[in-house]
């Protein structure tokens, strides 16, 4: 799902686009991500996504242990670092906490980041 919503910005669409830039006090973005940069995250996560289907044996691929096992760590840890933040803007560990952005990180992006990374984490060590 989180892939189709970057997917869907790189290709136009404006759906909870504004709503997902962290903004200083002043409202000002601090980011300014383009669609290209939406279409590599999407393109990320749909792999992310093909390799838990891979890792669960719901997708027969045969590629080298290694790929997998980097696959493994790798992802969870994209996702921890994520819901800790850059300590200013995004994460837990924020220090702007009084923009819309904030709210929403606050109580959904991060939170979501370290479900993901903390299943991903829990998969690497216990699945397959």
């Amino acid at each position: 799902m989180l892939a189709l919503i970057h997917l869907h910005w790189a290709f136009g669409g404006t759906w909870g686009f504004e709503k997902s830039i962290p903004t200083d006090e002043e409202g000002k973005k601090v980011l300014n991500p383009t669609k290209r940069d939406s279409l590599i995250v999407g393109i990320g996560l749909l792999f992310f996504a093909t390799y838990y289907l891979l890792k669960v044996k719901g997708v027969v691929l045969d590629l080298p242990a290694w790929t997998m096992m980097i696959a493994g760590w790798l992802i969870p840890i994209i996702f921890l670092l994520r819901s800790v933040g850059d300590f200013k803007y995004i994460g837990f560990f924020k220090k702007v906490r009084n923009t819309d952005f904030a709210f929403r990180d606050t109580r959904f992006y991060s939170p979501l980041c370290l479900f993901i990374g903390l299943n991903g984490t829990l998969i690497s060590i216990f699945c397959c």
